[in-house]
């Protein structure tokens, strides 16, 4: 797999986690962040400091210092935090909890409709009004993740802050954080929302979160789980590429070539997973030294690579000349 994950996530139904669309997830689990915002400075503020009878203590220790009817002198008097009311001017800043809850500004047209019949049934046991909310952070995350993944991540969360026990949220927030580049919190997400729903469709992106992390070895242990033999064949395509990407991670070329042999790299489909196959087999053909036989599968890959995910006609173009000088 390539080092930008961004680009060529693996996807659990063929269209990319996430990509360009809501994830659609099962259950829930408890929040990591939440809304609690810290109390901030003292609210009495000023100078003075109140005796046992009330008094504002002045310059000379005793109450009332300055004025006849024992009130302080004007300077002394206490200011507007003491009398009990805050000014506009000396609004708390919001804490990192409470912009994380507050999450981006939500585009008026995001209406929350956008999001998959599935998604949506999940966030019926939610209050109306929440719902709602949760609703249209992650469709607004959904419509970003490609375009603007660290800001769609930010929806994610404040979906999150709102509804951390539904793993169609932690989910969504897993897939996000993928997009972006968090992926210790992408795994840690993606973790919680396996526990609540036992679903297993996370695994490819979790092993290759363990990839970036720089953990192969816990990658390839998620590879060589029981329940990929139930994967769709896109699905174990996707386990296949990350698999041979820790591979190639540790050094093990024969390995990592071993791997993507064994899938179906000569597969009439033309879809995309077929094209990342002959991609990822062609590069490390060419890493292992075996250039011809990589120029040949290069030219397999720009075949049906109609959709120009690859540079796979450049890569064969850079091997040509390399032969001929």
């Amino acid at each position: 797999m390539a080092e930008d994950r961004r680009g060529q996530r693996p996807s659990r139904d063929g269209s990319g986690a996430g990509r360009g669309k809501p994830a659609s997830g099962r259950g829930g689990a408890p929040s990591r962040g939440g809304a609690s915002g810290s109390r901030g400075s003292d609210s009495r503020g000023g100078d003075s400091r109140s005796d046992s009878r009330g008094g504002a203590r002045g310059g000379t220790g005793r109450p009332g210092a300055g004025d006849s009817r024992g009130r302080g002198s004007r300077d002394e008097q206490p200011r507007g935090k003491d009398r009990g009311f805050r000014g506009r001017s000396e609004e708390k800043p919001r804490t990192v909890d409470q912009a994380q809850y507050d999450g981006p500004d939500l585009p008026e047209d995001v209406t929350g409709a956008e999001l998959a019949p599935g998604v949506r049934a999940q966030l019926k046991g939610l209050p109306e009004k929440l719902a709602a909310r949760v609703a249209r952070h992650l469709a607004a995350a959904g419509l970003l993740i490609d375009e603007d993944p660290e800001k769609a991540y930010q929806h994610t969360l404040a979906a999150r802050a709102r509804a951390s026990r539904l793993a169609v949220v932690r989910e969504a927030t897993g897939e996000a954080a993928y997009a972006a580049g968090h992926y210790a919190e992408a795994l840690a997400e993606l973790r919680a929302a396996k526990r609540m729903n036992g679903a297993t469709d996370y695994l490819p992106i979790m092993a290759d979160c363990h990839r970036a992390l720089g953990n192969p070895e816990q990658a390839i242990k998620l590879g060589k789980s029981p329940s990929v033999a139930n994967f769709s064949t896109e699905a174990k395509a996707e386990m296949t590429l990350v698999e041979a990407g820790a591979r190639r991670d540790m050094g093990q070329l024969d390995a990592a070539l071993r791997t993507l042999e064994l899938a179906p790299l000569t597969s009439k489909n033309r879809s995309a997973w077929v094209v990342r196959l002959r991609y990822a087999y062609a590069d490390t053909l060419e890493a292992a030294g075996r250039e011809s036989d990589a120029l040949a599968w290069f030219h397999r890959t720009h075949a049906i690579d109609s959709e120009e995910l690859t540079d796979a006609a450049e890569r064969a173009d850079q091997l040509e000349r390399k032969q001929q000088s």
